[in-house]
C-alpha cells in the first residue's frame, strides 16, 4: 500500500482535535481559501472497530483533562455526560422521556438513510426509556450509571468523509456551475478551558463559536432551516439545540416534545441518523455533517429527504466535554 503519486510535493497538513478533528480539518482549509489557495480538499476518516470499546474509551478519554477526569469511570466521557444528565433531570429542564424520544428520532432517521450504520437496527420509544440485557445502563460509576443507557450513546463506527472547498476562482477552474454547490458563509472556533469543569447545564463553549459564526454569516438562529449537531449522547443534542438558538436556556426539551427536529417539524436536525444512529467515527464526523447538510440543500437524500430544500443550514462540531468547537453556516446556492 502506498502513497498516491499526484499528492506528492503537495502542501497537506493534519490536524487533531479529538471528536472535532473534521471541523477543525474544514476550519483549516477554510482559512487556507481565505489566504489565496483556490482549491482545497479535506478529508476526514476513523478506524475505531480494530480495539475493543473499553479499549476505545481509554483512547478517547485522552480528550478529557485525563490526569483530573480518567477516575470517574473506565467510560469517561459517556459517564461526564451522564454527569450532565443527572444535573438537567435535578433542575427539571429534561426527562428519562426526552431522552428516549431523541434516541428513537435518530434510529427512526438512520433507518431510513442506507449509509447508517444503524440503518437495519430498531429502537422504539418503548425499548429506548427503559434499562433492559439489550439496552443496559452500563457504567460503574454508582452515581451516574442509571442515568445513561446504550441508547443514549454514539456508534463505535469506522468511516471516513470527503468535500472540496474552493474559491470564486476554483469554482472557475473546476468548472462546476454553482448551482450544484452550497457557499460558507460562516465559520467560528471556540475553545474551552480543558483544567476545569464548565456549567453541567449548557454548552457554552460551543454557544460562543455559533454566535461568532452567525454573525459572520449575517443571520441569527430564526434563519435557520436545517441542523446537524455533535449528539455524542442524546443529552448533547438537546444542549446543542440551546448553545445554537434554536430553543432558549432550559428549553431543549421542549423541542423534543413538540416534534420540532423530526424530519417533518419545522427545524430538522441530524436528518440522517446523528450520531447516535448515524454512526461517529470520531475524525469525519466534522466532515461528514457538512456533507449530510449539503445533500439536503441538492434533494440527495433519497428516502430521508426534507420536504422543503433548506436555504440555510448550520454544523456543530464539538470535542471533548464542549472543550473545542466548531461551528459552521452554510447557504443553498440554486
Amino acid at each position: 500500500m502506498g502513497a498516491e503519486p499526484k499528492l506528492k510535493y503537495k502542501s497537506v497538513m493534519r490536524v487533531e482535535a479529538a471528536c472535532a478533528s473534521g471541523g477543525l480539518a474544514v476550519a483549516s482549509a477554510f482559512e487556507s481559501i481565505q489566504a489565496g489557495t483556490n482549491i482545497a480538499l479535506v478529508v476526514g476518516a476513523e478506524v475505531q472497530t480494530t480495539v475493543s470499546a473499553r479499549q476505545g474509551g481509554e483512547y478517547l478519554a485522552r480528550a478529557a483533562h485525563f490526569r483530573r477526569q480518567r477516575s470517574i469511570d473506565d467510560f469517561t466521557f459517556p459517564c461526564l455526560f451522564a454527569k450532565r444528565i443527572k444535573h438537567l433531570i435535578d433542575h427539571k429542564v429534561l426527562t428519562e422521556d426526552d431522552l428516549a424520544k431523541l434516541a428513537a428520532k435518530a434510529y427512526a432517521n438512520a433507518n431510513l438513510n442506507p449509509l447508517a450504520h444503524m440503518h437495519h437496527v430498531k429502537m422504539p420509544f418503548e425499548n429506548a426509556l427503559k434499562a433492559s440485557d439489550t439496552n443496559p445502563c452500563f457504567l460503574s460509576n454508582e452515581e451516574y450509571k442509571s442515568f445513561l443507557k446504550i441508547s443514549d450513546c454514539s456508534q463505535v463506527s469506522d468511516g471516513g468523509a470527503g468535500l472540496v472547498l474552493v474559491s470564486e476562482a476554483g469554482l472557475l477552474k473546476l468548472g462546476i456551475p454553482r448551482s450544484e454547490c452550497v457557499e460558507v458563509v460562516g465559520l467560528a472556533v471556540a475553545t474551552g478551558n480543558l483544567f476545569e469543569d464548565d456549567d453541567p447545564l449548557a454548552l457554552n463553549t460551543t454557544q460562543a463559536a455559533a454566535q461568532r459564526a452567525y454573525e459572520m454569516a449575517g443571520i441569527n438562529a430564526a434563519n435557520i432551516h436545517v441542523a446537524e449537531v455533535h449528539d455524542c449522547f442524546t443529552v448533547t443534542e438537546i444542549l446543542m439545540y440551546e448553545a445554537l438558538g434554536l430553543a432558549g436556556r432550559g428549553k431543549g426539551a421542549h423541542l423534543v416534545r413538540e416534534g420540532a427536529t423530526g424530519l417533518s417539524g419545522p427545524i430538522p436536525v441530524n436528518t440522517g441518523g446523528g450520531l447516535v444512529g448515524f454512526g461517529h467515527p470520531v475524525g469525519a464526523t466534522g466532515v461528514k455533517q457538512l456533507v449530510e447538510i449539503f445533500r439536503q440543500m441538492k434533494n440527495k437524500c433519497g428516502g430521508y429527504q426534507m420536504q422543503n430544500i433548506p436555504k440555510v443550514g448550520v454544523t456543530a462540531n464539538m470535542g471533548g466535554d464542549d472543550k473545542t468547537a466548531v461551528v459552521t453556516v452554510i447557504r443553498n446556492l440554486v
